[in-house]
């Protein structure tokens, strides 16, 4: 931190020193310079703190695996030649000992050598990487300065670096996505070796519990993932029944029935529902929609399970109505005015006028909601647990117990786990398969959107 503190400093000085100069060039008139003083400042604390926060930037992210790399080749035989697994967390009790945290256990005379190694190849690391950083953004930051010239075209220089580090945001945001496909992908592959696509795909029973021995009972399990996918589909659409029509119904009377003075207290109010934690949801699906559905249910002689999906779909669908009622609300108002005085121009009543011209207007932007809010519903992890249950029953029945994708997810990844069995891939698989939902989704949206929207001029 000290060292990017320095930079900083540095930078500043190389803006502020070559302004200056470029004034002091220009004889205090900025029309005889190309670029105006201030880009000449710019170029000088880019040129200077860039590169060198860049490389810092880039020991700290990689500091621990050089580090580690280089302890690894130095440790003793003996424990060089122990399993990846061993040595993995042989690593991690050494990081952590040279880091000052315990282990809460005795550290074997190995790992307090490995550590004390560890420790001053990290300090001399940081000294060099520091020194380099700091010499660097001295050396860039005197060649900026001496490029201050008249005719030399700051401005052309820093709109480049502006587009460069657009790029670089850009760039971060693909990598990242594509880091995340590609991880989920590979050990997805790693389950799909030990299980049959088909079995998983197309299996009706879900039981991933794998036995520690070879010879216990039940040691294969089960990975049929059909019950999972169709709790959340049962729950998802519960949700939607519930948000879509109160949304869209909402947001029309916002925009277009409510008093100004009326519309400013309900939104906010009405947005409130977003930002309530999932897990008070879940603890009021629990506690007083679940027990409200089973008395109505035995009222009306049917058997309704403590946990339901009716209870999880009923708490998401109003959990998700922000959503749909703040991008519908949206997309209705920025319909042109024009659309709208020309329908009551041509004699439409307000209704025929919000059916026939606003509505279809307003497609593409209700659609993202919808979209959004399906989203939502099938990532909801909460809610399903308090309410529905961890039960993966093969049924559409609204008032049985059922689970979903991502809890089972979380449940397949609690406490410890070894990336190495079917149980634990799993997990990967089901991962897989949400995001080939969500790309389906978009895919389909994007398809209506070009195939309904409507254009104006």
């Amino acid at each position: 931190m000290y060292t990017l503190a320095i930079i900083l400093v540095m930078a500043a000085g190389a803006y502020l020193f070559s302004r200056q100069r470029a004034w002091a060039l220009a004889g205090g008139r900025s029309s005889a310079l190309h670029s105006r003083p201030s880009y000449h400042g710019w170029h000088a604390a880019l040129l200077s703190g860039g590169p060198a926060i860049l490389l810092v930037i880039l020991w700290f992210l990689f500091a621990h695996s050089i580090v580690g790399a280089i302890v690894s080749a130095g440790l003793p035989e003996a424990v060089r030649s122990e399993p990846s697994g061993a040595l993995q967390f042989f690593m991690q009790d050494v990081r952590r000992l040279a880091t000052g945290l315990p282990l809460g256990r005795e550290a074997s005379p190995e790992a307090l050598d490995a550590a004390a190694a560890y420790a001053r190849a990290m300090l001399a690391g940081n000294w060099v990487f520091g020194i380099v950083g700091v010499l660097l953004a001295g050396w860039l930051g005197w060649l900026a300065y001496r490029k201050v010239d008249p005719q030399f075209r700051a401005r052309n220089r820093v709109e480049r670096w502006t587009d460069y580090l657009l790029l670089s945001a850009a760039a971060v945001s693909v990598l990242i996505t594509a880091g995340i496909v590609f991880s989920v992908l590979f050990e997805s592959l790693r389950f799909f070796s030990m299980v049959s696509p088909l079995e998983f795909f197309f299996g009706l029973n879900w039981s991933p519990q794998t036995a520690i021995r070879a010879d216990q009972v039940g040691s294969s399990g089960s990975f049929g993932a059909v019950p999972l996918i169709t709790g959340t589909l049962l729950i998802t659409c519960i949700a939607i029944f519930v948000a879509g029509p109160i949304g869209i119904m909402s947001a029309i009377w916002l925009s277009q029935y409510a008093p100004r003075r009326v519309r400013d207290v309900a939104k906010p109010l009405m947005e409130i529902l977003a930002g309530i934690p999932t897990v008070v949801y879940g603890f009021f699906a629990a506690l007083t929609v679940a027990p409200f559905i089973r008395r109505v249910g035995e009222a009306l002689g049917l058997n309704v399970a403590s946990e339901s999906a009716l209870a999880a779909g009923l708490v998401m669908g109003i959990m998700i109505i922000p959503f749909v009622s703040s991008l519908s609300d949206d997309a209705i108002k920025a319909v042109p005015t024009a659309l709208r005085d020309g329908s009551y121009g041509l004699g439409a009543t307000k209704a025929e006028t919000i059916q026939r011209v606003i509505l279809p207007a307003a497609l593409p932007g209700i659609i993202a909601g919808f979209l959004l809010a399906v989203s939502r519903a099938i990532g909801e992890t909460m809610i399903v647990v308090m309410a529905a249950g961890l039960a993966a029953n093969l049924t559409i029945n609204p008032f049985a117990a059922v689970t979903t994708v991502t809890v089972q997810i979380v449940t397949l990844l609690v406490g410890d786990q070894e990336f190495d069995s079917a149980k634990t891939l799993a997990a990967f698989a089901l991962g897989l398969f949400l995001f080939a939902i969500t790309l389906v989704l978009n895919i389909v949206a994007l398809y209506i959107l070009n195939r309904f929207r409507e254009r104006y001029d």
